[in-house]
């Protein structure tokens, strides 16, 4: 008897201190959540004047498209850790699959609609070039800069071969808007990088030369700049 009266006066100590724990988290975790909403509606925002357009009524049409979004894309990330995927191999290469790669098939799996309903905003309410400089916002300037980075490599990139490249660059770009970090856009990028390369051996040219003779030019420049 005497056992059982300590066990209940135990727990009618611990059980308010654990509930206050859990209160705690609780508070904590929507904070945190208000607070992220807060930085998403700045960014989208700030995108959205970033078009200077004429009509507020559609930039803030706009920026709320841009807003639902990116927290679509954030929760989704969050609650579709890479650990929601099983480790395994890349079946076209044979490796195994990386922490990235895994929270690459977790976030691919979003449903379309995300990605359907801002790319419906976007381009009803704004023109193609518009639309471009939105999806550039989410991916830095990726398409342009590494356009620049192979005609750095290739000088004598024709035409055809350009916009070859950009039209995969671009799909780069369309599909990375849907991942939630740098990293993982980038490894987006990585996919038609690929694509590019295999595009221009392809065409008669020679990637890994290109590339190495590339370097070197660099190098040497910058051994003579020491000089």
């Amino acid at each position: 008897m005497i056992t059982r009266l300590s066990s209940a006066i135990v727990l009618l100590l611990v059980l308010p201190v654990f509930c206050l724990g859990q209160a705690d988290t609780s508070k904590s975790a929507s904070t945190a959540l208000a607070k992220s909403n807060e930085q998403v509606a700045q960014k989208a925002a700030g995108w959205s004047a970033g078009l200077k357009l004429p009509d507020n009524a559609k930039e803030k049409r706009v920026a709320n498209a841009i807003a639902i979004h990116l927290k679509s894309i954030r929760d989704w990330h969050n609650n579709h850790p890479f650990t929601s995927v099983p480790a395994g191999i890349n079946p076209a290469t044979g490796n195994k699959l990386s922490d990235l790669d895994r929270q690459l098939i977790a976030n691919s799996s979003m449903p379309a609609s995300i990605h359907k309903d801002l790319m419906d905003v976007l381009k009803n309410e704004l023109t193609p070039e518009q639309v471009e400089f939105i999806l550039d916002q989410y991916t830095i300037g990726k398409v342009a800069f590494t356009l620049k980075g192979y005609k750095a490599i290739v000088p004598d990139l024709t035409s055809d071969e350009e916009a070859t490249i950009t039209a995969f660059l671009k799909q780069a770009r369309e599909q990375a808007i849907d991942y939630k970090n740098m990293n993982q856009i980038s490894a987006i990028f990585e996919i038609y990088k690929t694509k590019s390369e295999q595009y221009l051996n392809s065409n008669g040219r020679n990637w890994r030369q290109l590339y190495k003779a590339y370097v070197d030019k660099v190098k040497a420049e910058k051994e003579a700049a020491k000089k």
